[in-house]
């Protein structure tokens, strides 16, 4: 059996690896559960919600003096205040369909066989967008068009399908909609702020009574991780996806999404 301590640390490296990455992390961590006995019950389901936070937190060290400029400048300069309101807008969306369906969503899809296929279609969808003439003409996030952030935000909430992938939802999204790849990962990352911080929040609030000062050293080994992780991989990222776009990423979808319908097909 794989001691609490390493099942943090292997938990904390799948989150910190996908969470940014448009290959959806809740498919990845549904499915380690599911094929390699990782994160059963239900402290370890509330577990891969809370290490979230280490890799937000990775965003906010990252991105610290540009967001605190943003958030000084809010009082001040009507661009900084757009673009705070812009994230706002784009995260309601997500707010909404949590609280009407988000318990339903839960009982209905989260199951491995619409994890991978949700990352095979997902895939294709990424590698269709990424071979697009987009022309682009948004090359900062902070300065998108307000109705261009709701239109994110709410092609968002599609990646509450476990499999879809927030960050590829919204990359997507962005692309589409005339940003460029930098900009519409970048942008991503932001609006993953207030979503996975409202998540986190909620998910300590639901399960609180799971939750006791026995668990406080995994959790705290799988935030550490998690974190470290997310700033390798955001800063990596950014630089490969400029140069070479997500191909990468596609086909690694739909190389794990085919394995695992293999494998729950052979009875796993």
């Amino acid at each position: 059996m794989m001691s609490d301590a390493l099942r943090a640390v292997v938990l904390g490296i799948v989150e910190g690896v996908t969470e940014f990455l448009p290959v959806s992390s809740t498919g990845h961590l549904l499915l380690a559960e599911r094929f390699f006995n990782l994160g059963e019950g239900s402290f370890w389901n509330s577990f891969t919600i809370l290490i979230q936070l280490g890799a937000i937190l990775a965003i906010l060290v990252l991105y610290f003096g540009r967001l605190w400029r943003i958030a000084l400048g809010a009082f001040s300069n009507s661009d900084d205040r757009r673009f705070v309101l812009g994230v706002l807008v784009a995260f309601l969306p997500a707010v909404i369909v949590g609280l009407i369906a988000g318990k339903y969503i839960k009982e209905l899809l989260f199951n491995p066989w619409v994890v991978c296929f949700s990352l095979i279609v997902g895939g294709a969808v990424l590698l269709w967008v990424d071979q697009l003439d987009h022309k682009p003409h948004e090359y900062d996030a902070t300065k998108f068009p307000l109705p261009m952030y709701l239109v994110i935000g709410v092609a968002q909430c599609v990646a509450m399908i476990p499999g879809v992938s927030r960050s590829g939802a919204s990359i997507v999204a962005a692309m589409l909609l005339g940003a460029d790849k930098r900009a519409a990962a970048e942008f991503s990352f932001f609006l993953a702020i207030p979503t996975m911080i409202g998540a986190f929040v909620y998910e300590f609030y639901k399960n609180r009574a799971d939750i006791n000062l026995d668990h406080a050293g995994v959790i705290a080994i799988g935030f550490v991780v998690s974190f470290i992780t997310a700033m390798i991989v955001v800063k990596t990222f950014l630089t490969y996806v400029t140069r070479h776009g997500f191909v990468l990423f596609a086909w690694w979808r739909v190389i794990v999404g085919t394995l695992g319908l293999v494998a729950l097909a052979m009875g796993r």
